[in-house]
């Protein structure tokens, strides 16, 4: 199994945002984090947003924040809500391949197998897991 280079972004915000949790992330900063096009984030942006997973906030001072909590956001559910193609093989899919494997072949009980547990090990862990401890800002009259 391979994660798109989308579903990889999409994780990556969602991570930053975690790590950043006591504050608005703005999507300037965010090409500079990762490397991506201003573009292509604020697509990934709008896409999450219309999931429910940030609160996005337009315009001067604006940004996006999560909603959730972060050992709320399992993995797995991310990679099923961004992922277009679970297919391991071609010839699973019957619209688009002449040699499909009937359902009592020994490979696609395998490969449906190894799925299910792919699956089951990314809804294992949560934005929590994967991404650094809120960073905390000082309060006013506070030394960190």
């Amino acid at each position: 199994m391979r994660l798109s280079e989308y579903t990889d972004d999409t994780l990556r915000v969602q991570m930053y945002c975690a790590t950043h949790r006591d504050r608005l992330v703005t999507i300037g900063e965010l090409p500079e984090q990762h490397g991506l096009s201003k573009n292509h984030l604020m697509k990934v942006v709008n896409d999450m947003a219309r999931q429910g997973l940030p609160e996005t906030t337009r315009g001067l001072g604006g940004g996006l924040q999560l909603l959730a909590e972060r050992e709320t956001i399992r993995i797995g559910d991310v990679v099923r809500a961004t992922a277009t193609d679970f297919r391991l093989v071609e010839c699973f899919v019957v619209a688009t391949h002449a040699r499909t494997l009937s359902p009592s072949r020994r490979l696609k009980h395998l490969c449906s197998e190894t799925l299910a547990a792919y699956l089951k090990a990314l809804d294992g862990a949560t934005l929590a897991d994967m991404a650094p401890k809120p960073r905390r800002t000082a309060r006013a009259g506070h030394t960190a």
